[in-house]
């Protein structure tokens, strides 16, 4: 995986204020909209652009992204690389609009698109989850089929009683889709085992991180008869190794693990670990969606849908067609001709 170093740069940043068409509710948050930390890199007539939310359960939001680019202002336009980054910065939002700025800006001044350089096969559309937010049954099922063009689902479930009805009105309204269920830690392992039948008659195929973070030995012993997934729980490699045994499958989201360079190598760890590997995201526009295109064509979920909730979508954007993503050379990292 090439990793070139280009400078001088420029660097500009700022933080856009994104709506939600509605609501999303999850365990412990009602989201109506979120900021977007915005960073350009330009050099040698080319820009390249990254886009970052934050993890706003660790306290990571735009304006303290902003401050952690700005802090390294000199060392940035002097020069940086990606692995430099690594070193520069934590794991968060901000090491990830960086990352991303730099694999597009390699990309167009290059003339190689990111995908190549990541040293993967041309990428192709992406089957993805469309997201329905806990809510009353009802609302979930109309929402279900609202999505007319989804062939995955995934709901949000929360800590109260009605997780069952939920389940089971969606089902009701798509029998037709592959469908997960996403707890946002919202579960014990007494509410897990009880609604496990139903999660089964449901044909569920996916329990989303079930137990509150840092109760992952919760995880010990647990029948699993339905694979389980671990988002809050793994951040970047380092949480790999106390998941072993535990879940089945990892969610790297770019805004956790700090950008598309970390999430390449997690991938390849988590893959001889014996992990499936599921793509994720914090919300965001199309720009966000693009670096975790690449990494989602090594995964077997894709959960890319963020910009189908906005108000408002950057330009160029993805295109969503059949309950696929496709993220177009023109939006991110296609690697346009350099100049001669």
């Amino acid at each position: 995986m090439n990793d070139s170093r280009l400078g001088p740069l420029q660097l500009t940043t700022h933080i856009e204020k994104r709506t939600l068409k509605a609501p999303l509710h999850i365990t412990g948050y009602t989201f109506t909209g979120f900021d977007a930390l915005m960073v350009t890199l330009s050099a040698g007539g080319h820009t390249g652009r990254g886009e970052a939310q934050g993890v706003y359960y660790r306290h990571d939001d735009p304006p303290e992204m902003l401050a952690q680019v700005e802090a390294l202002r000199g060392r940035i336009e002097r020069g940086i690389t990606r692995a430099d980054l690594l070193g520069c910065l934590p794991p968060g939002g901000a090491r990830n609009a960086l990352d991303s700025a730099l694999w597009d800006l390699e990309a167009r001044h290059g003339g190689l698109p990111a995908w190549q350089l990541a040293g993967i096969d041309p990428p192709r559309p992406l089957l993805t989850t469309f997201t329905i937010g806990a809510d009353d049954p009802a609302s979930m099922a109309d929402h279900a089929r609202a999505f007319a063009d989804a062939r995955a689902l995934k709901l949000k479930l929360t800590d109260d009683d009605r997780n069952a009805e939920r389940v089971r009105a969606v089902r009701a309204a798509r029998p037709d889709v592959w469908m997960m269920v996403d707890a946002n830690q919202g579960f014990t392992r007494d509410s897990l085992a009880h609604l496990l039948p139903v999660l089964q008659q449901c044909r569920i195929a996916l329990i989303e991180q079930p137990f509150p973070l840092g109760k992952e030995d919760w995880l010990d012993g647990l029948d699993r008869p339905i694979p389980i997934a671990a988002d809050e729980s793994v951040q970047d490699h380092a949480d790999l190794a106390r998941l072993a045994g535990r879940v089945d499958t990892i969610n790297i989201k770019l805004d956790k693990c700090g950008g598309l360079t970390e999430a390449l190598s997690m991938a390849r760890q988590a893959r001889a670990m014996g992990f499936d590997l599921m793509v994720g995201n914090m919300s965001g526009s199309s720009l966000a969606m693009a670096p975790a295109f690449v990494l989602g064509q090594q995964c077997a979920v894709v959960d890319l849908d963020g910009p189908l909730y906005l108000r408002e979508d950057c330009r160029p954007s993805a295109r969503y067609q059949d309950g696929t993503i496709w993220c177009p050379s023109d939006l991110w990292g296609g690697g346009l001709p350099a100049a001669a």
